[in-house]
């Protein structure tokens, strides 16, 4: 069900041009931070790839993606991805990179099962980015301490953007809450994932690092789905921030170190997806070929929605809006791109 909220009081902070202006401002400057950050090189990348490659992500598993048929290559049906979670760990192997360093690019998707509101679209355009590691890396300390330089280069981002346009008030916090699905249900047991995100910041945690997504928990539940095939379950996890214009927590990426052979293989397990295995991209997965790695997205137009102080993703994005979408904005006199 689609749905758009408008807080009270809300009104658009910047218009037309200065609009344009500061989205790409927040693009250029994050990107060059990231990238310092990081240590990585910046890559051409597909809008599709191949359906049987198992290239494609498929998110929870009900996600259909859109494809098609190409009378030039026989045979081929091109599937456009969902993200390039597997397709950037390929691609280290291609292009030589070593442990250190990394590749980041633009990520942008069509997910048409979306269900529209304030922050989803059927369009998704993130960095996605990925990263060689050595195995002795593979632990929740070189986690934490890649989510805290990845939060340090979004709040340097956003305090250059105030410098650039001081009527922008939006600070958001450096220091990072780390707390796993697992603890988040034992503190909130009676409230939705969703819920205990919000009420954990409203705690007093304004940058929060979400560990451990994916793994079913002692309720039988898990906080959100994650494929099999690229993050670890024991470490992964989302990045929120809390957006003070929509009162609630805010995904702003989706990370973490990627399977090796030995997750892999129990993930596949546990997800009932065994036949993954037969895929090339499993196959040269499971038999040591493909590079250890960490990775993840980070959402360019949640970073915008978030850094500007702007209630709709539309407001920084062109997509397709039902019409009482489009009527309710209209009505509070936002302009969806």
């Amino acid at each position: 069900m689609n749905t758009c909220i408008i807080p009270s009081g809300y009104r658009p902070p910047l218009h037309g041009y200065d609009m344009q202006r500061a989205i790409e401002f927040i693009k250029s400057s994050f990107q060059e931070n990231l990238k310092f950050t990081l240590n990585l090189r910046r890559v051409s990348a597909p809008l599709f790839v191949d359906k049987n490659s198992g290239l494609n992500d498929n998110l929870n598993g009900v996600e259909r993606p859109v494809s098609f048929d190409i009378p030039a290559v026989t045979g081929a049906e091109g599937e456009v991805v969902h993200s390039l979670a597997k397709w950037k760990r390929l691609a280290l192997k291609r292009y030589g990179f070593y442990p250190g360093n990394g590749l980041y690019t633009d990520m942008n998707a069509i997910r048409r099962d979306e269900s529209l509101d304030n922050i989803h679209s059927v369009y998704v355009d993130q960095w996605d980015w990925e990263k060689v590691i050595t195995r002795d890396e593979r632990n929740e300390d070189y986690l934490r301490y890649t989510v805290r330089s990845i939060v340090g280069a979004v709040c340097d981002t956003c305090d250059a953007l105030r410098r650039a346009f001081p009527q922008l008030k939006v600070k958001l916090e450096r220091e990072v809450s780390f707390i796993t699905t697992q603890e988040l249900e034992d503190l909130y047991p009676h409230l939705t994932p969703n819920e205990r995100e919000s009420a954990y910041m409203q705690d007093g945690h304004r940058t929060v690092f979400l560990m451990q997504i994916g793994k079913t928990l002692k309720s039988g539940q898990k906080h959100d789905g994650r494929a099999p095939d690229y993050d670890d379950w024991d470490l992964n996890g989302d990045i929120l921030m809390w957006n003070e214009v929509l009162g609630r927590a805010f995904e702003i990426s989706s990370m973490g170190i990627r399977v090796d052979e030995e997750s892999l293989a129990r993930q596949l397990e546990l997800a009932g997806c065994r036949e993954r295995r037969e895929l090339p991209f499993h196959k040269m997965l499971l038999s040591g070929e493909l590079p250890l790695t960490m990775g993840g997205g980070i959402g360019q137009s949640r970073l915008c929605m978030l850094m500007l102080g702007c209630c709709h993703i539309g407001e920084v994005q062109v997509s397709l809006w039902d019409q009482e979408t489009q009527a309710v904005c209209a009505g509070a006199g936002i302009r969806l791109l």
